[in-house]
């Protein structure tokens, strides 16, 4: 069975057809985070700090670093994203022991994040482009690292997965005459948005058995494309991860964890309760009235699709005995509270790493 090692410092992480879904947390990446991308240019590490700590506690078994900032006072990411890269790499190693991507589309940073990194990162990411391949291939090669393959080229993303999958069967061969071998080689085949192409998913699931059974290589994909510009976009995902699952995907690049309930909506929830003539406790604070009125959480916690991926490792028996569909499932003890050491404790929980 194809295995591709990842590792930090003083941990592993196993991809493979025959090991439990790979979560890559998403969320230290300022692209669209304007926030992050401000905070980062000044020297504000915090939202780093606090992203890295919730995705390792909501189940991630590997955390992807972006530092593609445009500085509004250097716009050119050659000078500004590689101590950037270095900066964060350290950062974040110092918090938790999970394993790392570096994700760049800058060739200077994704080395200073080789240099940086402790252990065995992935490499995110090298394309078809031959100036692509013929920079980020001997890096994988120096470095002994694994790599995500994205399935396009010169020509740009194909819709045709006929044409993707021959731009993974291109990459997979020209790994080789590095010397790269094809378990190093993890495959993005490019999920489409099934809102704007009804038949995005199928492609998907028909591409990543294709790339299990004649490459024979471990896939990846940025999993919330699947929804994008839709509705209900956990809904989506949370059935298309299982399925994904199921077709031999092995890994995602993914938003663990679900994002607390903002204080505006508390209160306009508050306000709509309490215009209904129902008095609350007045020592009731905002976590138990979450709770109780179904908003979610004040705190960071494992999001509806880290649920349906345990589940779907479960269902696999790639969680023998479904010892950490338990684990997930336990609700953390209460403020001076004692832990429980057994049984389920219903379904409200806050995940914890199996």
């Amino acid at each position: 069975m194809t295995r591709t090692i990842v590792e930090s410092k003083t941990k592993t992480a196993v991809i493979g057809f025959d090991e439990p879904f790979c979560v890559i947390g998403e969320r230290i990446n300022p692209t669209g985070r304007k926030k992050l991308a401000a905070e980062l240019e000044a020297g504000d590490f915090s939202t780093v700090e606090a992203d890295a700590i919730a995705q390792a506690a909501a189940g991630a078994t590997v955390l992807d670093i972006n530092a593609g900032v445009v500085y509004n006072s250097n716009p050119n990411p050659n000078e500004t994203e590689p101590p950037l890269m270095t900066k964060i790499i350290e950062l974040v190693q110092g918090l938790v022991d999970l394993p790392l991507c570096i994700d760049s589309s800058v060739p200077a940073a994704l080395e200073a994040g080789l240099q940086a990194c402790e252990g065995r990162p992935l490499l995110n990411s090298v394309t078809g482009e031959e100036d692509r391949l013929e920079y980020v291939l001997p890096l994988v090669k120096k470095y002994n690292v694994p790599v995500v393959a994205i399935s396009n080229d010169d020509t740009g993303i194909s819709e045709d997965p006929d044409v993707r999958f021959e731009v993974a069967r291109k990459i997979v061969q020209r790994a080789a005459d590095f010397g790269i071998p094809a378990h190093d080689i993890v495959v993005d085949p490019l999920v489409m948005p099934v809102g704007a192409m009804g038949t995005a998913g199928l492609q998907v699931f028909t591409l990543v058995r294709r790339l299990r059974d004649e490459l024979g290589v471990n896939t990846t994909c940025g999993a919330s494309n699947i929804s994008f510009g839709l509705p209900n976009r956990h809904g989506i995902n949370n059935a298309f991860l299982p399925m994904a699952m199921a077709a031999g995907m092995t890994s995602a690049i993914m938003n663990p964890i679900a994002l607390p309930v903002k204080q505006a909506e508390i209160e306009a929830k508050k306000a709509e309760v309490a215009a209904t003539g129902l008095v609350l406790p007045a020592d009731m604070d905002d976590e138990t009235f979450c709770q109780l009125f179904g908003l979610g959480s004040t705190k960071p916690r494992a999001g509806k699709e880290m649920e349906a991926i345990m589940a779907a490792n479960f269902l696999t028996n790639n969680d023998p005995h479904g010892g950490n569909w338990i684990k997930f499932n336990k609700a953390p003890p209460k403020p001076g509270e004692v832990a429980r050491t057994g049984g389920r404790a219903g379904s409200r929980s806050r995940s914890r790493r199996a």
